[in-house]
C-alpha cells in the first residue's frame, strides 16, 4: 500500500512541476495533461528500476518522454518548450528535495530509496 501512495504522490509531484512550470509563460497545460506526462515519466522511471536497469539509465529514459510530451501538449515553438521545460526541471529539482527527504526517494520514482 505505501508503494502505491508513493506511486500517486510522485505522479502528482511530477504533473505539478510540469502544470506550474507551464503557467509561467502564459501557455499553461491543463492540470490533465500535466499528470499525463507526470504519470509517463514516473511510470517509465519505476518501470526501468524494476527491471534492473543501470542507475544511469533509470535517470536518462524519462527525461526524453517529458519532453516530447511537454511539446506535444504545448504547441509553442522550440524556444517557448525549452524554456517551460527548463522551468519545470527547475522547479522538479526544488520539490525534489524536501521529498527526498521526507519520503527517503534518491528521484520521484517510488521504489528508488535512498541507501
Amino acid at each position: 500500500m505505501k508503494y502505491i501512495f508513493d506511486f500517486i504522490l510522485a505522479i502528482t509531484l511530477t504533473g505539478l512541476s510540469y502544470y506550474i512550470g507551464s503557467l509561467f509563460f502564459r501557455h499553461g497545460l491543463p492540470i490533465w495533461q500535466a499528470l499525463i506526462i507526470g504519470f509517463s515519466v514516473v511510470s517509465l522511471g519505476a518501470l526501468t528500476e524494476a527491471l534492473g536497469a543501470p542507475i544511469w539509465l533509470i535517470v536518462l529514459l524519462p527525461f526524453p518522454v517529458g519532453m516530447l510530451l511537454l511539446y506535444l501538449f504545448l504547441q509553442v515553438p522550440v524556444p517557448n518548450w525549452f524554456l517551460t521545460y527548463a522551468t519545470t526541471l527547475a522547479l522538479y529539482t526544488v520539490m525534489h528535495i524536501p521529498m527526498s527527504y521526507f519520503f527517503q526517494f534518491h528521484s520521484l520514482i517510488p521504489a528508488w530509496k535512498l541507501s
